[in-house]
């Protein structure tokens, strides 16, 4: 049986709900399956590169955006095999997980990830379509730029992103900069800036906002199947504090 450790949130899930027997590790961000019972290795960004060599997996599970280089050069300096994910679009994220898949040694493709492919395919878009912001952080600003795989998920959606394309895919703002785009709907995910209703009235006073399940907006897993159906309920429902989510 293959060794995995996983230092992305989403792929723990990932094998969890589909090899659980191989999973002997995986960082203190990993929330997914609720009483994941293996050893905790640190942040994402933050791995105990030492713990993790003396576990000796047959596979380390990365992706570009959550990880560092540095120490994925380190742990492949220490002859352990390094696998790194990067999906900017669903389409790609069913791809890299169905290779993810096959490299743990699954030949059947799994309930969940079948599942997320018929939710998807079956999605048809909603018209009108309308115009939003998705910050991920306050203090200072940060915003889903449209080179992303939240970008595409909520462009699935209906939502045109009104952050422009550049070298950066999470640009920063000053909130003035922002309100000044006026969004149709600001997007407010709990996760990685865990916002709550209060923070849609203090930030976002003449605009709409919905708050949403971060899991579900950027994870790439098992939480694909239910995506569609999750947000697009969270995003046509009223907030707490808000006027309104999509529907008048």
């Amino acid at each position: 049986m293959i060794r995995v450790v996983s230092l992305v949130p989403s792929l723990t899930e990932t094998v969890a709900m589909t090899l659980p027997q191989s999973l002997i590790g995986a960082t203190a961000w990993c929330t997914h399956p609720p009483g994941l019972d293996v050893p905790r290795l640190g942040g994402p960004k933050t791995p105990d590169l030492a713990t993790i060599q003396d576990l000796r997996p047959d596979l380390v599970l990365m992706n570009t955006e959550e990880n560092r280089r540095a120490d994925a050069e380190a742990l492949r300096a220490a002859r352990i095999a390094v696998h790194v994910t990067h999906p900017r679009t669903v389409d790609a994220a069913l791809t890299e997980l169905d290779e993810l898949i096959r490299r743990l040694g699954v030949d059947r493709e799994p309930g969940w990830l079948r599942a997320a492919r018929t939710a998807w395919s079956a999605l048809v878009t909603p018209e009108p379509r309308w115009r939003g912001l998705v910050p991920v952080w306050r203090a200072p600003w940060i915003v889903i730029g449209p080179d992303t795989l939240a970008s595409d998920l909520l462009s699935r959606l209906g939502m045109d992103n009104l952050c422009p394309a550049g070298p950066d895919r999470y640009p920063r703002s000053d909130l003035a900069g922002l309100r000044e785009l006026a969004p149709d709907l600001v997007v407010l995910p709990d996760e990685p800036y865990p916002f709550t209703a209060a923070d849609g009235p203090d930030a976002w006073p003449a605009q709409r906002y919905a708050l949403v399940s971060g899991r579900h907006l950027t994870w790439y897993g098992p939480s694909l199947a239910d995506a569609p159906r999750v947000l697009a309920e969270q995003l046509a429902e009223p907030a707490a504090g808000s006027t309104a989510g999509l529907r008048p």
